[in-house]
């Protein structure tokens, strides 16, 4: 079906045009987001800005004994329902569901004994995201910065026409819900956020996209290209760029980049590198991931959280997130859907990334805020009304991937023979972001104010991974 294209017609005056600034982090307007980060004191201006990172956030916490930590000598209790299947790397295991991880399981590592103590959602999203210890054990509203706006702050300084610190999320659960707030180092530093799922039909960046005043509301991709395209014509003929300062002028390169365009812009990919990742919400933010650190992008956030979009019935027995109590679903019928999808998308990323020479450059990690109770609980679910097994919080072990950047095909740590706590090489998430700054070049020791002015160093404790760190 042929979809009306509908652009505006008529010229772009300047009020209007500045109004198109209006994108942002939290409302705010790019002029302003700018204005914002010049004011901060500056770190972080020796960094490698060519090295990125692709975040991979499970929300609801990935059950680590049904994926990457088998136990099928355990108990039936705690065993689960799969079978561990080998991979390409002697002594590394994955489940039955995830064959495309033991085909390539050489190009990633597989960490099993990472834990911490904070088991609410809340809680666990600020401990993983912030690797400090938060306030409060609930809630996910930042008392300390996301490592994303660490990236975003410390390497404030590039401006190569498309956001430092990107986040591709469901859209009305971001910042805080993830416990992605900048906390105090201001508004400027939450992503630059991209909302929704981007095989759907009217998907746009609406953070790139003109406001009504100048866009009449956009049909699909290619309205929004082509007024970018009108705009940025018209904006040459006027020379209006001489007048403006250089926070608008940096708001609106952002917003004409060609850069930018192109970087969100999956029809420009072959079909059988959207078909590899999966015509689906999670194999297609991936893809968009790779290209936008392809494009300059310093961090992005890929949440893949409901697999039950893209054209993916809805079980009854399923959840919308890994949050898989068995008050919330059928942790096995749930798995066999969302394994596949996961499996598919995220192998897909690492092989891309691998096969095009980014992988000493782009850093990929792959986690939830903490894994699922080694015993299997049975309750009545909420949906079905019968009995199903699930399992709940437990963040006293779990289990993460990394990729790109890290010596890979490896396993780091255990857990004991029940998968309840780790039983050699007991690591924190401070250690995963201490390894990921020195990836990025970025001293983990220097340190922020905070609201009361008062030195906050990026990473009170932790140290990088030896066994990650390349030769």
């Amino acid at each position: 079906m042929k979809t009306e294209r509908r652009i505006c017609a008529g010229p772009v005056n300047r009020r209007e045009f500045l109004a198109a600034g209006v994108l942002g982090a939290g409302g705010l307007a790019l002029p302003d987001l700018f204005r914002l980060r010049s004011q901060a004191a500056e770190i972080g201006s020796k960094v490698d800005h060519e090295t990125s990172v692709i975040f991979v956030w499970l929300p609801g916490g990935p059950p680590h004994m049904d994926m990457y930590d088998m136990k099928p000598n355990a108990p039936v209790e705690y065993r689960g329902a799969f079978h561990p299947i080998s991979t390409n790397v002697a002594g590394l295991d994955v489940c039955e569901l995830m064959p495309r991880h033991a085909a390539m399981a050489d190009r990633f590592s597989v960490v099993r004994s990472v834990s911490h103590t904070f088991a609410d959602h809340g809680g666990g999203h600020k401990r993983l995201m912030t690797g400090r210890i938060p306030l409060t054990p609930v809630d996910t509203v930042n008392d300390a910065p996301a490592t994303g706006s660490v990236v975003a702050k410390c390497r404030d300084h590039i401006h190569n026409g498309i956001p430092n610190y990107v986040s591709l999320n469901p859209g009305g659960r971001i910042n805080d819900v993830f416990a992605q707030g900048a906390a105090y180092l201001g508004p400027a530093y939450t992503p630059f956020n991209v909302e929704g799922d981007p095989t759907a039909p009217n998907f746009v960046v609406p953070n790139i996209s003109p406001i009504p005043a100048v866009e009449q509301r956009l049909g699909d991709r290619m309205s929004l290209l082509g007024s970018l395209d009108r705009i940025e014509r018209q904006i040459d003929a006027s020379r209006l760029m001489d007048s403006m300062d250089r926070y608008q002028q940096r708001a609106v390169n952002i917003l004409t980049s060609d850069r930018a365009k192109k970087a969100f812009d999956l029809s420009l990919e072959t079909d059988t590198v959207r078909d590899r990742y999966g015509r689906h919400c999670w194999g297609q933010r991936a893809l968009m991931a790779r290209r936008l650190v392809e494009a300059g992008v310093n961090f992005v956030t890929v949440v893949m959280e409901n697999p039950y979009q893209s054209g993916v019935t809805q079980l009854k027995q399923g959840t919308y997130n890994w949050d898989s109590h068995a008050v919330n679903c059928h942790i096995w019928d749930d798995l066999k859907v969302r394994l596949p999808i996961y499996d598919q998308a995220v192998t897909a990323l690492i092989e891309d990334v691998h096969q095009r020479g980014m992988n000493k450059k782009t850093l990929i990690l792959v986690t939830g805020e903490f894994g699922r109770t080694p015993r299997l609980e049975s309750t009545v679910g909420s949906q079905t009304g019968v009995i199903q097994p699930g399992r709940d919080h437990w963040p006293q072990a779990m289990s993460l991937i990394m990729a790109g950047g890290v010596t890979t095909g490896q396993v780091i740590g255990s857990t004991n023979s029940k998968g309840e706590h780790p039983a050699d090489r007991p690591l924190t998430p401070n250690d995963l972001w201490a390894t990921v700054y020195r990836h990025l070049g970025i001293d983990y020791t220097d340190s922020f104010p905070d609201h009361r002015g008062r030195p906050m160093p990026i990473l009170p404790f932790g140290e990088p991974i030896s066994e990650l760190l390349p030769s």
